[in-house]
């Protein structure tokens, strides 16, 4: 039976939040314990309280209910009473301290004081404690950080883009990659490794208003990032509120639009310090050397302030190419001053890309190709691969001496660090595109309305007669003055309905040039047919656009038509349906391929089917005809349609503006755009980058990134782990599925747990099933619930304290080890990435009663396995009676941990070193040749080198857990 004495201190097993309990009334065999922190007063017996005697140790420091600390010396024990006699550590005054004068708020978090007050874990605690240490220790190294953790297919040209630009200090790039091919998932990749790696923390996102919320949406659901949209409403919210208010959100969403009409809004943003600013369609920034646009003007004082800027547009050339040589100009405009010489730099590129054109085709290498590389390339000594790819042999040796050479030529290439260009040429994997024309007869109310109106557009431009021409319908409303009428006779609404009426389980597309239209084709099928269907207009807030858009997309009680306006065809992304009807066509090329674009993309899964319905012998026809037999636009992507236009226009408006054109002109500009674009092709061939596509396509590194990353998610040590940590935190777990668990918090969850309501939440360690079902959340090492569990775990002192038994008849019966977690330490600021060198580094130890450590030849997992469980009391009991003993092997432990902190930091600083100053060295041997390699790049490696140096040497060692295990034959 324990020993209570009046003014004793003890602390309550159960109840451990109460504080320092004092003895206060002893009765028979019932003691009263009086806890004053908390105001509480308990009624124990004696022979089962569940309560351990508090009592510091020499060395320890405590402190008084008169707030002075004490650093214990002696111990001395009066009437069943501790006395604490040391030294004040505010005046150095010799004083004694009676344990009944203690501080009630003491609160015991270091493992060796829980241990010793009989705060003791289960042990299978410190066994997740300690699993949690190394997972963090291994995450922060893990070179595919930030990658793995997305919501998209693995596609190797996307993740080898962002690996390469996401780890740069500040990246200013342009992403540029052909419509379909993800510059959006790109840039997100690129945030969120960023963002996880500690190199930016401030985001500022600017889009066209109408892809707000879909990035909105986009960034929360693959990668987890919560970003606050900035438009009229929430700047007045947050200007009432004083201050800036850009500054209340570190991740900020707003429209290019929003951006330049609220000169307010800009100035603010502006004003606040961005690490990383991301501008989408930036081709719709127009510059010229005489004139810049709002726009451009806008996003150049916003590029100039922000370290990093990445901007995407699909068309880097859309608007000309001085056009292309502004936005090279917002990502620096110390190297692009003057477009005159940017072009005559240019030549040089060419010359490079052909060389390695020759250097992957010649087998073997030619005599002027190998003078050529050995001209360019003179400072470097390639005799080697030169002697190597001049035999006709084949084989490892020759692709790695073609890899080498590739790389240097890059090194050369003028913009080949800033411009990531893919194109479908260049990448596999597209569906086809399969066209089906629905040939129609021009209704006679169409014909009347149109004779009228050509009548009225007698003066009119031929492009005037020719848009108005195109929509039939349009003339039609507007002599007749109704909205409606005109679907009820227009065949091509009974085409389009028969054709859904066909497909009744498949989703349709449908895409016109008119809000208006696309307003009554909806009214058209469901008051014929009852078709559900949802519209998508720019007359429409972004919410009901998002609203429609998901309407769509759901699997459930969906609409089986989603008819858009031309809007429906910028940066929507609808790969989950196969058909798109084009009730109208566009007189712009690019526009139309942007269209197909919103189904004809990587990552699409079955071939498209294009129909098409149109009026024969009419305007409709000769644009169709123009597009299917002078560019195969609807066969496959036309990236010279833009460049047919332009050189076409004046003998193709004529004949879109006649009622009934002459079959014999119209045959004739077909067979020379067929021409035309067939010539603009072969030059687009011969003048394509090869070089820089193969250098954003990865040049078969990016094969190998992707399997990485592949391994990754078929490992089992995430979903064990997490299956394990949610059974001692209260997490119910239910199968869902084979591959899906829906998590509710039970009655026993510890406090808050990371994204779970009362309404549950289902996750998936499978990426397939995550990609087939949008309402299931992904988890990976990258996710918030993952990260805050981690945290959970090993910030706060469950587990820090443990015992367990060790069934063993070759041991005695008695024998004892104790079992120390150190943790390395090393504070740094964020963008430095100390962890991927000196990261929370756990150390265990385990003593046996003579302080020989035993752990280098136990390991942690197999000796887990042998131990068994031990109750709280019986497990403080044996502490109780070991505490004299354990106290001097703690001083061991901290002796042989000390010895590994020190290599640690030598491991680390060599590893640093090494790896920082390979960069540095590369990048000043590239600055020599490459112009792009910024002087500001190679400064931040050498003081990211110092800096380093520093606060590794600063590393220090915290006791983070202890566990004693007693050896029982029982």
């Amino acid at each position: 039976m324990m020993k209570f004495a009046l003014g004793q201190r003890w602390i309550s097993d159960a109840e451990s939040d109460l504080g320092l309990g004092t003895v206060v009334g002893i009765d028979g065999r019932m003691v009263t314990m009086l806890f004053p922190a908390s105001g509480e007063t308990r009624l124990y017996a004696m022979s089962e309280a569940p309560l351990t005697r508090v009592q510091f140790n020499p060395g320890d420091t405590v402190k008084s209910a008169q707030e002075f600390s004490l650093v214990i010396e002696r111990i001395e024990e009066v009437n069943q009473t501790l006395v604490y006699h040391g030294e004040r550590t505010d005046t150095g005054e010799t004083v004694s301290l009676r344990e009944t004068f203690l501080d009630h708020f003491i609160s015991f978090s270091s493992p060796q004081d829980r241990l010793f007050t009989g705060q003791i874990d289960r042990f299978d605690w410190f066994t997740l404690r300690y699993h949690s240490w190394q997972h963090l220790h291994q995450q922060q190294q893990n070179p595919q950080r930030g990658l793995v953790g997305g919501r998209l297919s693995l596609i190797p040209h996307q993740l080898h883009i962002a690996n390469e630009v996401s780890q740069r200090h500040a990246p200013r790039v342009l992403l540029s990659d052909e419509v379909g091919l993800g510059k959006t998932i790109e840039a997100g990749l690129i945030i969120h490794q960023q963002l996880l790696s500690g190199l930016a923390s401030r985001v500022l996102i600017v889009v066209p208003e109408s892809l707000q919320h879909q990035w909105l949406v986009e960034m929360l659901r693959r990668f987890n990032l919560k970003f606050a949209i900035f438009d009229d409403e929430r700047l007045t919210e947050a200007t009432a509120d004083g201050g800036n208010p850009f500054e209340t959100e570190q991740l900020v969403l707003l429209s290019l639009d929003f951006l330049t009409r609220k000169k307010a809004a800009f100035e603010a943003a502006a004003e606040t310090h961005w690490d990383l600013l991301v501008v989408d369609e930036a081709h719709h920034l127009t510059w010229s050397e005489a004139a810049a646009s709002t726009e451009y003007q806008r996003i150049e004082t916003l590029a100039q302030d922000t370290p990093g800027v990445i901007l995407l547009t699909a068309t880097p050339d859309q608007l000309g190419h001085q056009s292309h040589f502004a936005r090279l100009r917002l990502l620096d405009p110390n190297r692009f001053y003057d477009y005159p010489a940017f072009v005559a730099e240019e030549q040089q590129y060419k010359a490079i890309a052909t060389l390695a054109r020759a250097l992957q085709q010649e087998v073997p290498l030619s005599g002027d190709t190998a003078a050529q590389l050995q001209q360019l390339l003179q400072e470097t000594d390639i005799s080697a691969h030169l002697s190597l790819l001049k035999s006709a042999d084949t084989g490892s040796e020759r692709d790695a001496a073609i890899d080498a050479l590739l790389s240097l030529l890059l090194d050369h290439h003028g913009t080949g660090r800033i411009l990531f260009r893919n194109t479908r040429a260049a990448i596999a994997g597209f569906p086809q595109r399969q066209p089906q024309f629905i040939g129609l007869p021009l209704p006679e109310q169409y014909q009347n309305a149109i004779k009228v109106q050509l009548s009225f557009m007698a003066n009119q431009t031929d492009e005037f007669k020719a848009k108005t021409l195109l929509f039939p319908e349009r003339i039609y409303q507007e002599f007749e003055g109704s909205k409606t009428s005109w679907w009820q006779f227009d065949p091509r609404v009974e085409a389009v309905i028969a054709l859904i009426k066909q497909h009744k389980y498949k989703k349709f597309l449908v895409i016109c040039a008119h809000a208006d239209t696309a307003i009554a084709l909806e009214e058209a099928m469901r008051v014929k047919e009852g078709i559900r269907a949802a519209v998508f207009h720019e007359g429409m807030s972004i919410f009901d656009r998002d609203k429609a858009a998901a309407y769509f997309a759901q699997d459930d009680q969906s609409a089986q038509a989603l008819i858009c306006s031309e809007i429906g065809s910028e940066g929507r992304n609808f790969q989950f349906a196969h058909h798109l009807v084009l009730f109208d066509l566009p007189l712009n090329p690019d526009l139309l391929e942007q269209r197909i674009g919103r189904l004809d993309r990587i990552g699409q899964t079955q071939d498209i089917q294009i129909h098409l319905p149109y009026f024969i012998d009419q305007p409709q026809q000769v644009l169709l005809d123009w597009y299917h037999q002078g560019l195969q636009a609807f066969d496959a992507t036309c990236q010279t349609g833009g460049a047919v236009y332009q050189q076409m226009r004046e003998r193709l408006l004529p004949l879109l503006a006649q009622s009934a054109p002459d079959q014999t002109a119209v045959s004739a500009v077909l067979a020379d755009s067929r021409a035309l674009n067939s010539q603009l092709k072969q030059q687009l061939e011969q003048g394509r980058d090869q070089l820089l596509e193969l250098n954003s396509s990865g040049r078969g590194q990016a094969q190998q990134l992707v399997e990485q990353v592949r391994l990754q998610d078929d490992a089992t040590i995430l979903p064990l782990y997490m299956l394990k940590a949610w059974d001692l935190l209260g997490v119910q777990q239910d199968d869902r599925s084979d591959t899906s668990i829906v998590l509710t918090p039970s009655e026993h969850l510890q406090g808050h747990y990371p994204m779970l309501d009362e309404d549950g939440i289902t996750v998936t360690f499978d990426r397939a099933t995550a990609l087939a079902q949008e309402d299931i959340q992904f988890l990976s090492w990258d996710h918030p619930m993952v990260q805050g569990t981690l945290d959970i775990v090993t910030q706060d002192t469950m587990g820090n304290s443990a015992a367990a038994l060790l069934h063993n008849k070759q041991l005695p019966a008695a024998t004892f080890f104790v079992e120390c977690i150190y943790l390395v330490e090393a504070s740094a600021p964020a963008e430095l990435q100390l962890g991927r060198y000196l990261p929370p580094t756990p150390i265990r130890l385990l003593l046996e009663k003579t302080g020989k450590n035993l752990a280098p030849n136990v390991p942690f997992d197999n000796f887990n396995r042998q131990l068994k469980p031990v109750g709280r009391q019986t497990a403080s009991k044996l502490v109780g009676a070991l505490q004299s003993t354990i106290h001097p092997l703690l001083a061991k432990a901290e002796a042989y941990a000390d010895v590994q902190l020190k290599q640690l930091q030598q491991e680390a600083l060599r590893n640093m070193h090494s790896q920082l100053q390979a960069q540095q060295d590369r990048l000043q041997a590239l600055a020599k040749i490459n112009p792009l390699v910024r002087p500001e790049e190679i400064a931040h490696l050498a003081d990211k080198q110092q800096q380093l140096d520093q606060y590794i040497g600063k590393a220090r060692l915290r006791f983070d857990a202890i566990r004693v295990i007693v050896v029982s034959h029982d």
